[in-house]
């Protein structure tokens, strides 16, 4: 009897394999739809455009961009989460949603390990340390014997409480033991003119962001929040070349999520196909207008990456003691 069950489940599973296969061989039955919680132009936007486009052309259905902004993507997540289960509607997450918001917020109106799953990350986005054009500090070392000599009154800036902007900044504030003051803009043009003009002090910014003003001459990149330098800024040091702390990294980065509990099979088809999309020439032309990398990554390693980031944010955040009730 014991080998009878055993038989019967062995073949259980391999039809539900078969069918799990099948399944994802004739998906998608209907137009997908991508939600994001970026407004229209917007360089995460843009590139999930260009991606939409490619899939559109895989899948043979409508695969449609809808934007919700605002709300702090909640509104993104609350339509995605009253969507299709069955993966024709997915989600652009970005990192914040599911690294650093579980420790901000004291409730959240989503669960970010039961309503999501995953597939792949679109991009990552490293920051530089934007100073103004005329400003006397040429090097991270000089902003930080500053912070260290006038404890408090140096400033940075960002355009919300819990963006990488912010939090790498109390990340550099938390290795080096120094205290400086977070300046909120609404609007992250008015950010980075505040830099130019001298109002902040420095801040954190992508290509994307900051670039524009970069290229006009108004502010200067004195440091890249990668590992290693980029390509395209071959003069401009890491941040541990340009004497701060070692091991100091703070990326962005997005996703694109289904609902958690979809079939294996049809998520490892979405997946692979975002992932050949990803590797043609034209999209990575587009990232290099944004200053965006590739991610190359398995479903499993970009796991373990999200749950690293979780790890290291949620600390940063604790121990600036930052909160949104």
């Amino acid at each position: 009897m014991n080998i009878l069950k055993t038989l019967a489940a062995a073949a259980l599973a391999a039809l539900t394999l078969i069918g799990g296969a099948q399944a994802a061989d004739e998906w998608p039955t209907k137009p997908v739809r991508i939600i994001t919680p970026f407004p229209p132009g917007a360089g995460p936007e843009a590139v999930l455009r260009v991606l939409a486009e490619k899939l559109q052309r895989k899948w043979g259905k409508p695969v449609i961009v809808e934007n919700k902004p605002g709300g702090n993507g909640f509104i993104a997540i609350d339509a995605f989460k009253r969507g299709a289960t069955d993966g024709t509607d997915l989600i652009q997450l970005d990192n914040v949603h599911l690294v650093a918001y579980p420790a901000l917020f004291k409730k959240l109106p989503y669960d970010p390990v039961k309503d999501f799953e995953p597939l792949k990350p679109l991009f990552l986005a490293p920051f530089f340390v934007v100073v103004p054009t005329g400003s006397k500090y040429k090097t991270v070392a000089d902003i930080l014997a500053d912070a260290k000599a006038r404890p408090g009154k140096l400033n940075y800036g960002s355009w919300s409480v819990g963006n990488p902007a912010h939090l790498g900044a109390a990340l550099l504030e938390s290795m080096t033991g120094t205290e400086m003051q977070h300046v909120i803009y609404k609007e992250v043009s008015m950010l980075y003119t505040a830099v130019a003009t001298g109002e902040l002090d420095w801040a954190l910014g992508t290509m994307a962001s900051a670039g524009a003003m970069q290229r006009s001459g108004k502010v200067r990149f004195i440091a890249v929040t990668s590992p290693k330098r980029l390509a395209g800024f071959p003069d401009v040091p890491t941040v541990a070349e340009s004497g701060g702390p070692a091991g100091y990294e703070v990326t962005g980065w997005t996703t694109i999520a289904a609902p958690h509990g979809l079939p294996k099979a049809v998520a490892d088809k979405i997946q692979a196909d975002i992932t050949a999309a990803l590797a043609e020439p034209d999209i990575k032309e587009r990232y290099a207008t944004f200053g965006y990398e590739t991610f190359p990554v398995t479903r499993e390693q970009f796991q373990a990456f999200i749950a690293s980031e979780s790890t290291k944010w949620t600390d940063v955040i604790k121990r600036a003691k930052v909160s949104i009730d």
